[in-house]
């Protein structure tokens, strides 16, 4: 493998990286709207079948379409390498009138352009590059349609996928400059309260408060936080009452949790479970789990890692490895023991926020360097 070749090739094709992601940026593809999504998984079709792939669109009622594209040989004794992404964003449709797509200060700024709509487009480059160099090899490219609202339709896809395959490389977005070896993984309990309602000033005393019961759970909740085995608990929404003169029947949380370990997935259930009200004539109901295992640091994705970085001073840049809190569905994949590593995207800002945006200078290295980890992955 020349790795001066795949820069150079990858280099020709700025202005086609540019116009792409413009395209499908400005097709905006919020989660919850499953049209949008189908027009943005279209537009991607379109494009992969002109590279000579092979589309199969595994149709869905409540999202979205989840679009596996196949380059290479059908038939090989290699198997695939898995590029995994996601179409969907966090953005409604209209946000384009606030966040309109433009060029500015050595960037590319719009809704859902780092996350993840560059990687998708890196991702089509470096495989084209790769056709056009003959370093061709078997890979899927699966983007998920509903992986912003917690992957629901599309794990049991990823995770059949990620099981035929010899490696993951996800295509979100870097962490700084960094490749992402660690994920922690994610839950989201809901822990409701039913009391008595009753008028605080005439029947005060046959109230049963919902609020107030909650309020002591919350305390009791957030203790289970334990910096040292990186475990955090947020209760980050909190619902109850109808009216300052109405002793509140029913309030709830919903709670946010990241464990970095596998085995803290069952010490964080009991202890919500155990969780107990200390009103008799209250009820405590708790929904909810993890359902996204971590993506822990394992010898499989390190070996990745050190390819990864290897392969980048050959093109002339330095790569670091980096943990994060967030999940991506590297996650699932990571947790059947597949070698997986993420953070292949863009490097940018403000994922989520309003400063989104993706820095141009790195698009066509980091785009070199997704390609030569194809070409060179056994």
């Amino acid at each position: 493998m020349d790795s001066a070749a795949i820069l150079n090739t990858v280099d020709k094709k700025k202005g086609w990286v540019q116009g792409t992601l413009r395209e499908l940026v400005q097709q905006e593809s919020p989660s919850e709207d499953r049209h949008a999504v189908n027009a943005a998984v279209d537009l991607v079709e379109l494009w992969s079948r002109n590279l000579g792939g092979r589309a199969k669109r595994h149709r869905q009622r409540q999202f979205g379409d989840v679009l596996e594209l196949r380059f290479g040989p059908a038939r090989s004794p290699q198997k695939p390498v898995l590029l995994l992404g996601h179409l969907d964003t966090v953005w409604p449709l209209g946000t384009l009138k606030t966040m309109p797509w433009r060029k500015a200060k050595g960037r590319l700024w719009g809704p859902g352009v780092l996350d993840m709509k560059a990687g998708v487009v890196m991702a089509l480059t470096a495989i084209q590059t790769l056709q056009q160099l003959k370093l061709a090899r078997p890979v899927i490219l699966l983007l998920n349609s509903d992986e912003e609202v917690g992957s629901t339709i599309s794990r049991p896809i990823t995770e059949k996928l990620a099981q035929q395959c010899s490696v993951v490389l996800v295509l979100e977005p870097a962490q700084g400059l960094a490749y992402k070896t660690s994920r922690k993984g994610v839950g989201q309990y809901n822990v409701q309260v039913t009391g008595v309602g009753a008028h605080s000033g005439v029947d005060f005393e046959r109230g049963h408060s919902a609020v107030l019961e909650l309020a002591k759970l919350i305390q009791t909740i957030s203790g289970f936080t334990n910096l040292e085995r990186k475990l955090t608990v947020n209760c980050g929404v909190i619902a109850g009452g109808t009216r300052s003169n109405v002793v509140p029947w029913l309030a709830s949380t919903e709670v946010d949790v990241r464990i970095a370990k596998a085995s803290d997935a069952s010490y964080v259930d009991k202890l919500f479970r155990s969780l107990k009200v200390s009103d008799p004539d209250c009820k405590l109901t708790i929904t909810g789990g993890i359902n996204r295992p971590p993506m822990e640091r394992k010898p499989g994705t390190v070996a990745l890692f050190k390819k990864a970085r290897s392969l980048a001073a050959e093109l002339g840049f330095a790569l670091e490895e980096a943990s994060t809190g967030g999940g991506s569905d590297g996650n699932f994949t990571a947790a059947l023991g597949i070698p997986t590593l993420d953070g292949m995207g863009a490097v940018g800002d403000g994922a989520h926020a309003a400063h989104e945006s993706v820095v141009i200078e790195h698009l066509v290295p980091r785009t070199a360097l997704l390609a030569a980890m194809i070409a060179t992955i056994e």
